[in-house]
């Protein structure tokens, strides 16, 4: 359970507050983001039913045989889409690979469409049965409910609450089923997931709720961030960090091995990653630069241009 530090830190906002005080969700909202580049949702209206399915599906298919999992493995494919094998990402930086397994689902794309050569088809695991009708429409629940957050966001921000549609609209978005295996004997100086900033425009994670994941405040303190159960944790990435001139921080966070008898137990986790679209321009947005805060990226830089860089300092493009 959240001991009263978090709570009183990360204060769940309602999302009901969206039908009966949009500016108060949003500002509620914007004042975590602006502090520590995290916010607890309660009440956040995901089909409960679909979580459980999709943690489930995700636990049966980390329980194949490696082999069977290595099927979905893309070479050179960057993690993009299906499996990335323990100890492949590294966390810019870190010394030590991550404890942890993923699989990547991303966004259908129609044949032809113009974002074809940036985003890579889906894999689907034939071994288990209703994939696609779980896994992916929990993806489609979640990119929904990204954009509802980036509307609060563009609120808190003097922006029209619609400006960062189109920016997202047939984003590179994915969608991680996570596992982190019990962990067993001496790791060798690695943990689950080391101190890293994500690469993206907002994070939705569920599965926070279990003990491990850590903030760094501004401070320099690590502190926990496992809110109440049922809560969705939504964070800031590098790109939208970049867009705002920092204003809204990507803040370093990381996930702790656990201690005692949780080691015995996996840990799954399900962050979905909302991108903005590959040819969207990231610059410094209006009002987030002045005598006060000089522009820190006066560089424009293509989205997809920025996501293959960063992929690159953390091991997973060549």
């Amino acid at each position: 359970m959240p001991d009263q530090d978090i709570l009183s830190r990360f204060p769940p906002v309602s999302m009901t507050l969206l039908e009966t005080d949009k500016a108060r969700f949003a500002r509620e909202l914007g004042r975590s983001f602006r502090e520590y580049g995290f916010a607890a949702i309660s009440d956040h209206g995901l089909d409960e039913a679909l979580i459980a399915g999709a943690y489930a599906k995700a636990a049966e298919f980390f329980a194949l045989p490696e082999a069977t999992k290595m099927k979905y493995f893309v070479e050179g494919g960057g993690g993009a889409r299906g499996y990335t094998p323990f100890g492949k990402e590294i966390a810019k930086d870190a010394k030590h690979v991550d404890l942890k397994e993923f699989w990547h689902v991303g966004r259908d794309l129609p044949a032809g469409h113009p974002y074809e050569a940036d985003m890579a088809p889906n894999l689907v695991p034939g071994e288990i049965a209703g994939w696609q009708e779980t896994v992916h429409g929990l993806y489609a629940a979640f990119d929904a409910m990204g954009v509802k957050v980036l509307r609060a966001i563009a609120l808190d921000l003097g922006l029209e609450e619609t400006f960062f549609d189109d920016t997202v609209k047939d984003g590179n978005s994915v969608m991680r089923l996570l596992h982190y295996p019990p962990v067993t004997g001496d790791p060798g100086g690695s943990i689950r997931a080391e101190a890293h900033g994500d690469i993206n425009t907002i994070t939705l994670l569920l599965g926070a709720e279990e003990p491990g994941l850590q903030v760094k405040t501004r401070s320099g303190e690590w502190v926990d961030m496992n809110p109440p159960p049922g809560c969705l944790v939504v964070n800031m990435g590098d790109m939208l960090a970049r867009s705002t001139n920092d204003v809204l921080p990507s803040t370093q966070h990381r996930v702790i091995n656990p201690a005692g008898a949780r080691t015995e137990f996996s840990r799954y986790s399900l962050p979905f990653f909302l991108h903005y679209r590959p040819d969207y321009m990231i610059e410094t947005l209006p009002g987030c630069a002045g005598p006060d805060n000089p522009d820190k990226y006066p560089e424009p830089i293509r989205a997809n241009d920025y996501l293959n860089q960063r992929l690159r300092e953390i091991g997973l493009l060549k």
